[in-house]
């Protein structure tokens, strides 16, 4: 399975989140460690719905770029 992660830029560090499996976050001091980061907390996530009966919910989100004149 594919899941968007969106990854943000702060002052002090990264994050990312994965909008179809909500509370499903990491932080990081740079890229490269949130997205280490974020797949181990993607199959932390679904082992635990697994554990716990839930269903795994699939992919659904989709991401596209938009152009705009500023």
């Amino acid at each position: 399975m594919k899941y968007v992660v969106l990854f943000e830029h702060s002052e002090t560090n990264w994050s990312a989140y994965v909008p179809d499996l909500p509370g499903c976050i990491a932080t990081g001091k740079t890229k490269a460690e949130t997205e280490k980061l974020i797949r181990e907390a993607i199959e932390f996530h679904i082992e635990g719905m697994r554990l716990d009966g839930e269903p795994v919910p699939p992919p659904t989100t989709e991401v596209e770029y938009v152009s705009i004149s500023a």
